[in-house]
């Protein structure tokens, strides 16, 4: 049975982590340094924390951003399921927000009706590594904190990234100041470091901040924080060599999508749309069923491939029916996407005959 997902750990990213138990690194220190500024290099931000998982990286957001108790916080009912929870628990209230039905993104337009009903703050989950229209987001003024847990290395189009007219009045920034890579629009980004992530360290999330002037106040904070807090060295040393993988294991990704997508337009199902001229990043092979989700797993498992409905852990799954119903676009692709194996130890056997599959799905 070919799996949904698959670890891209290698012999070299398990050498890092046994070195790390051989040499009783175990806790916070040297390799989480190393793991951040691999990230400061990658991503050009100013500063960043590498925290145990995204609930506690979004922790020190709130404090840094100083929120309110009961601010309304606006997420995507496709979002990953810790949010919803996360907010809650910090004595926030989520407002869900629907998304675009072919892309699965929230829109600027649900985040404009979404501020006229209270909410000053928005998470922007960039979902199955797509980026959303960001300065058209950016112009509403509410303050925003991208989750690149699915799009760490993808860039904005030029469209998006280099137009002075919508310069985001977030940033008020020149022209050739203009966030061009995910993780750099908002006054914060978080990248998920969890299982399933483009990039794990096990667990974890590192918190980004873009600019000096966050990451001066994030970092009144951080520096504060305890050790149960920060990644340990055995989880960053495998985030580490990620990262350092990265551009390989996306190169291949990408090779297998355009394989993946070929083959799914002959049949009557589809993927999302990425628009032209974006350098989005690929998660994971997401297809929108024109049919049955049952009828399509029985038929892949009789292929020996496994799938899985691709929002079963997301926010609109722990939400009640009568919320849901209130999503319409969201729950559609809640109950009809589903993942199918892509990732880069597939293998070109075990690809070809995804392919196939995918060709001749009911």
């Amino acid at each position: 049975m070919i799996q949904t997902f698959s670890s891209t750990i290698r012999r070299k990213e398990m050498d890092a982590v046994l070195t790390c138990m051989v040499d009783e690194k175990l806790g916070p220190g040297e390799l989480n340094a190393k793991l951040i500024q691999t990230v400061k290099e990658v991503t050009g931000c100013d500063g960043a924390v590498a925290f145990r998982s995204p609930a506690i990286a979004f922790s020190y957001v709130a404090k840094a951003l100083d929120l309110e108790a009961g601010t309304q916080i606006m997420i995507s009912a496709l979002a990953p399921a810790w949010q919803y929870t996360a907010i809650k628990n910090l004595g926030f209230t989520p407002l869900v927000l629907d998304v675009h039905d072919e892309n699965g993104l929230v829109t600027a337009e649900e985040v404009h009706e979404g501020a006229k009903k209270g909410g000053r703050l928005l998470i922007l989950h960039e979902s199955m590594g797509i980026l959303p229209d960001i300065n058209k987001i950016l112009e509403i003024g509410i303050p925003v904190i991208e989750d690149i847990s699915q799009s760490f290395g993808a860039v904005f189009p030029e469209s998006a990234a280099g137009d002075e007219e919508s310069a985001p009045a977030q940033q008020n920034a020149p022209k050739d100041l203009l966030p061009k890579k995910a993780g750099m629009a908002g006054l914060f980004s978080i990248l998920g470091l969890e299982a399933n992530d483009t990039v794990t360290a096990g667990c974890g999330a590192v918190l980004i901040a873009p600019k000096r002037r966050e990451w001066i106040v994030l970092k009144r904070h951080t520096d504060a924080a305890p050790d149960t807090d920060i990644l340990p060295d055995m989880n960053s040393a495998l985030g580490f060599i990620q990262m350092k993988e990265f551009a390989r294991n996306e190169e291949i990704r990408k090779s297998l999508y355009a394989i993946f997508q070929k083959s799914l337009a002959s049949g009557k199902n589809r993927t999302f749309i990425r628009e032209p001229g974006e350098n989005s990043t690929i998660w994971s092979f997401p297809v929108v069923l024109n049919g049955s989700f049952k009828d399509v797993k029985q038929y892949s498992s009789r292929k020996e491939i496994e799938i899985r409905l691709a929002y079963d852990k997301s926010v609109i799954s722990v939400l009640s029916e009568e919320e849901q119903a209130k999503l319409i676009h969201a729950k559609g692709l809640y109950l009809r996407t589903v993942l199918f194996p892509l990732y880069p130890r597939l293998g070109s056997e075990s690809a070809t005959k995804i392919a196939k599959v995918l060709g001749t799905l009911p």
